[in-house]
Parts: C-alpha cells; structure tokens; sequence
C-alpha cells in the first residue's frame, strides 16, 4: 500500500528521474508523517542522480548546497531540495561533514540519518525502504538513533535537541541507550548556534509537551543560556494550556524561569537565544505587568496604554501562574469559579473580538475632528482624545461619531 501521496509537482520531478535512469525516493520526514497521518509540511527527494544531472533535466534550479549534493528544482507549483544518495565525512565542528562522498544505494544514504522513524523512504510506485525498523519504531512509539547513538551525537550534537523534540511532538519514547548517548555528550551542545538551538527549542515549545524544554535543561543541553541543570523547572506543562503562538509561549516559558531563578535576566537569554527584536521588546514589555487585572474595564484600560500582542503575552503569563494557583487550591481560581473560567487570554480576546473601543486608533472621532469644533490644538487636544477614550472604555456604546462630539462639548 502507498504510504505518500505527494503534490503533482514533487510526483512529477520525481517521475522525471526515474525516467532518466537515476534511482530516485521521497524521503525521511515526509513518509514517517504520511504514514501517521500528520500535515507534511516538506517533502524531500533522493536521488543517485549527481547535482550536474538534477541541473540538467530541469529548466529552474538553484545550487543550494552542490558541495552537499542538494540541489533545489523550482517549478511554479513549489520548490523541493533533491539531494544526491551521499556518505559523510567527519565532522570536525560537531554539526557538518567536512566532505561528502556520493554513492549510488540508498541504504548507504539513510544509514547516515539521525533516527530510525526518518531513515525511510518509498518509491514513486509505493515500494517502502524501512532498512532500521522505522515503521516499527513509530508503532511503538520510540526515537531511537539509526546505527551507534554516540556516533551520531558526536558527528551532530543538534540531534540531542532533535531527539527531545520529536518526542515532544510525538509524544515518543526516547530509547534506553539514545538517551544514554545524549546523556553522554551533553557538554557538546555548547559547540551549537543559538539559531539552530533557538529553532528546535520553539518547536518543543508549541507542542504539547513544552515540559520536554525541562529535560533539555535537566539534561545540561542550555547550560550556556541557563544558570540551573540537573533538574527541570516545576511548572511547564502548563504552557500547554496556551494558545500555540510562539511570542506567547517565549514570554511565559521566560517568566517561569524568571520565577524558579534559571535565569536572571530575561532580556539577557532572549537576546542570548537570538530572537527577533519584536518578540524580545514584547516579551519585556508584557513581562513588566505583574499584576494582570481580571475585571473588562481594567482590561480595556491596560489596552489603552499597550500595544495588543504586549497585553496577550502578559495575559498568558498571568494564566500560567494562576493555573498553578488553582491546582495548588484544589480546582478554585482566586477570583472565583474553576480552573476552565479562569483565563485571563480568553476574556482579553473575547473584548479585542466584541470590537468595544479600547484604543485612540478605535475611537469614532479623530483628533482633526475636533479641531475642526474649535479644540485647542497640543497637548489639550491629545488630553481631550483620552478622556473621550476613558468614556467610551466605561461607555461602548457611546463610540460613534455624533454622540463623542457631544461628549467633547461637554468636555
């Protein structure tokens, strides 16, 4: 039975060299997810055919890493890396291979892949080459290392952090003797980019065990961004409970390492993991409310004074720290009710959907508006557009044009 059922355009490419004679298979993570029925997000081509081929018998291609036989076809319907069945040389800086050698069998090929669950690869006539027992690692729900697990973490420490990873999003097992490795060459991890570190711990974030983050710095795996290993912080399972948006999960996942004293300064380990200066100056920002207020009009009061995505990130820390409250309570939330009518996010994002004013840019009147009635232009005119926002904050109904020049005469 075929597992795959790839897009025209990959199907196509890959049609086009087997037909050429090059021995040719979708790869590694897009058949482990076809065959349990996850989004693919990437499909991957290998091929025996040599980069100067894949150049060749395509009109559109780009050299995206010739030296390392990948090679990616454009065509109008998306774009796919082709790489050449390869072997690897040491790896000297503990992430890439100082030279390539290609070969023509694909089990050499996927000898060199990190885990059994991605060294797979089928046919375009739906004929599955499961050479380490892939399939069966999936059924069982393990991660385990294609071939010695201390020889792929030495050769690319990244894959301890991908060994966490899908575990967490997977909801899989780490094998007895590949978390020994990774428990043996943790102290290779500080060799890595903060980039590569920073993409593998978000993803561990958004799934649904961010609690996987703790065994990564239980484990030693962040001792150059973290002050604290050997044991995991209380608490952050409760990420789970948020929406999946990266900037939310940052922001709380900082708090709780704020509040359990791994880190000291979350400016400092933001920066540190490279994040993009929007998330680090909202992160902050939101981080600087400690006291998120759980009446509607408090709420749309702190929204006058914060951009939308500062409010949400302090939402979602205040609903981390007050999940912890009500477990710790048995089930009752500090301002009543149970733990599912606490949340300060959904309330928050409730008021941003009513369309009720909370921000001069929503009032019904503009600052020319009132100029154009006489108000005295400066800083008058900017305390007299507050104080009509202050109004329709108590009053929604009182947003439109007509009745907020009214309110202004009175003014």
């Amino acid at each position: 039975m075929k597992i795959t059922d790839p897009p025209k355009f990959i199907a196509s490419i890959l049609s086009k060299l087997v037909s050429e004679g090059h021995d040719s298979y979708i790869v590694g993570g897009s058949v482990r997810d076809a065959f349990m029925n996850r989004p693919i997000h990437d499909w991957d081509i290998a091929t025996a055919a040599t980069p100067v081929d894949i150049a060749r018998l395509f009109p559109k291609t780009v050299m995206t890493g010739e030296r390392f036989g990948t090679v990616t076809v454009v065509t109008q319907e998306g774009s796919v890396e082709v790489t050449t069945f390869r072997m690897e040389g040491e790896y000297l800086d503990g992430r890439h291979p100082e030279e390539v050698e290609f070969v023509s069998n694909l089990n050499e090929d996927l000898s060199r892949r990190d885990f059994t669950i991605n060294a797979m690869a089928e046919s375009i006539d739906g004929a599955l080459v499961d050479p380490f027992g892939g399939i069966d690692d999936i059924n069982n729900g393990i991660i385990r290392c294609v071939g010695g697990p201390n020889t792929r973490f030495s050769e690319d420490a990244l894959r301890m952090f991908r060994a966490l990873r899908f575990s967490a999003e997977l909801g899989f097992v780490i094998e007895k003797e590949t978390m020994q490795a990774i428990l043996a060459n943790a102290s290779s991890a500080n060799r890595i980019s903060a980039e590569r570190i920073r993409i593998e711990l978000e993803k561990t974030l958004m799934s649904q065990r961010p609690e996987l983050a703790g065994e990564m710095i239980k484990i030693g795996l962040l001792d150059k961004y973290i002050s604290i290993s050997g044991k995991s912080p209380d608490g952050l399972e409760r990420l789970s409970n948020l929406p999946t948006e990266p900037m939310l999960r940052w922001c709380a996942f900082c708090a709780l390492l704020i509040e359990k004293q791994y880190i000291k300064s979350a400016t400092n380990f933001l920066h540190a993991m490279h994040l993009d200066g929007k998330t680090i100056k909202t992160c902050l920002r939101a981080l600087a409310i400690t006291d998120f207020p759980d009446d509607k009009i408090a709420i749309k009061k702190l929204l006058s004074k914060n951009d939308t995505a500062v409010v949400r990130c302090a939402a979602a820390v205040s609903d981390t720290k007050l999940t912890e409250a009500v477990k710790s309570s048995g089930g009752v939330g500090p301002i009543g009710g149970t733990l599912d009518k606490c949340s300060l996010l959904e309330r928050l994002d409730a008021i941003l959907k009513s369309s009720e004013c909370a921000t001069l840019s929503e009032l019904a009147v503009s600052g020319r508006d009132l100029l154009e009635m006489g108000h005295q232009t400066g800083s008058e005119l900017g305390e007299t557009l507050n104080k009509l926002l202050d109004h329709v904050i108590y009053n929604p109904e009182d947003n439109t044009r007509e009745r907020l020049l009214e309110v202004s005469k009175k003014l």
